[in-house]
């Protein structure tokens, strides 16, 4: 079985969700007769023991090589009380990884264990050494080569700006899904057989496999295919194990001097660091919770969009706030003041949210840490005391209104407000003789961290505040400020990332852009919001005026504002043509310009969304939107997981339209808890 159909029924009630389940399925109640228990009860009791019986001299059934197998793991992982844990160690190599991602092939890494609370695995990626661990109630990380390493410890500060929040995570013990009883059922529920016998690393090796049973497949909804295991005839231990589902995926693991140890020294256990290393101190939860999202975060699909076929439902609405599906994808209106907008969002998309957050925080944001050397909470939130003094008073009131509705501390909002800082991209703007009718297009890329969990929670979000514009951004749930949007003035922007990372004295790049919505009503405004300040970093933004046809390049960083107008040359961007204003950099850029010069004059709203293919846009793109300010129409593509966002279906909007009642909003349930 696969290893997703473990984890769905342990999430569901564990081993008893399995059985409960088989005798639901095949009977019309959930009560059954005493009999009927006796008769389980008694098919358990016999399975215990004639898949454990084998003839003096006899070589064991494939059943009880499986039995025995299984039962070896739960004398490593779970021993019984009053027995000395033995230590396992062993190297795990990737000797095929079809179907997973295609960076595991050939990889191996360096595992050892000692329940109930200690663990280690170290590898090499790309010449780089990393290594994890548990020791007790400790988990730790650790670079070498960044000469670098945390350590999470109980009772420590989540977050610096709240030192009496207090971490409380209690790790529990080690442990497998299934008690040692319970996984002697699972022969029960496969058709197992003799494989091929090997000598795997010079030592004789039983080979078996197993498939679900037809029952066992209809019952649970589970995929067809095969496991493949090899054991040890000496000791039992696995040494070898696979998994095919005769299409795609075919794994296969090798357990490389697989070995018992009665004991290790307490260093095996330890943060390997060296004198001279930088060791950080974190809350243990942290380091928890990164392992918990990116193990939940692996294999996840987003399929593709369908057809277009012009569905507009309303999911639900809370006080002026509702909550759409367009066409398949999610439409979010707010109203009201900051705290009421606030608290309609996470009421709407509480699920959205928290799952947003949880992959910026915990999962990209503490992976980076890997890559930096450097603590991701202990930057993130310097960079944020630094930036806080420059926030609008009533984007916090928003955010902790969010924070309240889905039950998470204000500071993880926040935090995960932060991180669109760092997106990076390219943009344009085409009219008058560049385009097919003399129309405004105001194309848009998104090139940031394709797969880490923000494209299957992406939103439009339309905004009417008690104060400002209307505007729609083009985001993702839980998000306040903006890197994509245009307002009911039909003002437009979006926002290319630069370098300068860590000038953090000034508005944050994504509030500077909502700034821009809320209080710009024409092309002139807009350019003077962004020349005041304070800024960050360096960004460079495409801005356009449906009004006047009109658009400009900005490059700014804290100390330098430039503009680049339609026919004018920038050092970066050397190439001017008639009526457009385009933004990116490298061969990109070079392609956009000749795109544009290829079609100018000749393109329409199909034409400008086609500037925007590879490669104009990266594998990393995952959001495309094309604006067209004079009508207030506008198209969005979000990546899924075969192809980047500018290879997908678009969406077509008009914020005139979004800003109306929506058609059967009066009758629209509530959120429902969602």
């Amino acid at each position: 079985m696969t290893c997703s159909f473990f984890a769905e029924r342990l999430q569901e009630g564990g081993f008893a969700a399995i059985l409960g389940a088989t005798w639901a399925h095949a009977r019309p109640t959930h009560f059954m007769k005493p009999r009927t228990c006796f008769a389980l009860l008694t098919l358990w009791i016999g399975s215990v023991f004639f898949l454990t019986a084998q003839e003096p001299g006899a070589a064991p059934t494939p059943q009880q090589i499986l039995v025995r197998t299984l039962q070896k793991i739960v004398t490593i992982v779970e021993p019984a009380q009053d027995t000395p844990p033995p230590a396992f160690r062993a190297e795990i190599r990737f000797d095929k990884a079809d179907g997973l991602p295609k960076q595991l092939a050939g990889q191996s890494a360096v595992l050892a264990f000692q329940a109930p609370d200690h663990v280690t695995l170290a590898a090499r990626y790309k010449n780089e050494s990393y290594a994890l661990g548990r020791d007790g109630q400790q988990l730790w990380m650790y670079v070498g080569g960044k000469n670098w390493g945390v350590i999470g410890k109980p009772g420590q500060p989540r977050f610096l700006t709240a030192p009496e929040k207090l971490d409380n995570t209690k790790l529990g013990p080690l442990h497998l899904p299934l008690s040692r009883d319970k996984l002697l059922l699972a022969p029960l529920l496969m058709n197992v057989e003799a494989g091929e016998d090997m000598v795997i690393d010079g030592v004789r090796c039983r080979g078996i496999r197993a498939t679900p049973k037809p029952e066992t497949i209809e019952a649970f909804k589970i995929p067809k295919g095969e496991l493949r295991l090899w054991v040890r005839e000496s000791d039992d231990l696995p040494v070898r194990l696979g998994w095919s589902d005769g299409k795609s995926v075919n794994v296969d693991l090798t357990l490389k001097e697989a070995k018992l140890e009665p004991t290790v020294p307490a260093e095996v256990w330890r943060i390997p660091s060296k004198e001279g290393d930088r060791i950080e101190t974190t809350a243990v939860g942290h380091l928890a919770r990164f392992l918990s999202v990116t193990l939940a975060n692996l294999g996840q699909k987003i399929p593709s969009l369908g057809p277009v076929t012009g569905e507009r439902q309303v999911v639900a609405t809370e006080g002026k706030g509702r909550f759409e599906r367009v066409d398949g994808t999610r439409l979010l209106y707010l109203e009201g003041t900051p705290e009421e907008i606030g608290h309609q969002h996470g009421v709407l998309l509480k699920k959205e949210i928290n799952e947003v957050s949880d992959r910026i925080l915990y999962g990209v944001g503490v992976g980076s840490s890997f890559g930096k050397g450097r603590w991701f909470f202990g930057e993130i939130e310097d960079a944020q005391r630094r930036i806080s003094p420059f926030i609008d008073p009533r984007y916090l009131v928003e955010m902790d209104a969010i924070a309240l509705a889905v039950g998470r501390e204000k500071e993880e909002i926040r935090l995960a407000n932060f991180f669109p800082e760092l997106f990076h991209c390219s943009g344009f703007a085409i009219f008058g003789n560049a385009t097919k009718d003399g129309r405004l297009y105001h194309g848009r890329v998104l090139d940031y961290l394709r797969g880490v969990g923000l494209e299957q929670n992406a939103v439009v979000i339309v905004t009417k505040p008690d104060q400002g514009n209307a505007w729609v951004n083009i985001s993702y749930a839980g998000f306040v400020g903006s890197v994509t949007a245009m307002n009911e003035k039909k003002v437009a922007i979006g926002e290319m990332g630069g370098r300068g990372e860590g000038n953090w004295d000034g508005k944050p790049m994504a509030q500077l852009v909502r700034e821009v919505m809320e209080k710009a009503n024409t092309l002139e405004e807009a350019v003077a919001i962004m020349r005041k300040g304070p800024r960050t970093c360096e960004y460079y933004y495409v801005v356009s005026d449906g009004k006047t046809k009109r658009a400009v390049g900005i490059a700014a960083t804290p100390e330098k504002f430039e503009t680049v107008w339609p026919g004018e040359k920038h050092e970066r961007l050397p190439e001017s043509v008639q009526d457009a204003v385009l933004l990116s950099a490298g061969d990109r850029y070079t392609k956009l310009v000749e795109r544009v010069r290829a079609g100018h004059g000749k393109l329409d709203d199909a034409g400008a969304r086609d500037l925007m293919q590879r490669p104009v846009c990266m594998d990393s793109n995952i959001h495309s939107v094309l604006f067209a300010p004079e009508t207030l129409d506008f198209w969005v593509a979000n990546a899924d997981s075969t192809s980047p966002a500018s290879h997908t279906r678009y969406t077509h909007y008009n914020l005139a339209d979004l800003l109306k009642p929506a058609p059967g909003s009066e009758k629209s349930s509530d959120s429902g808890g969602r």
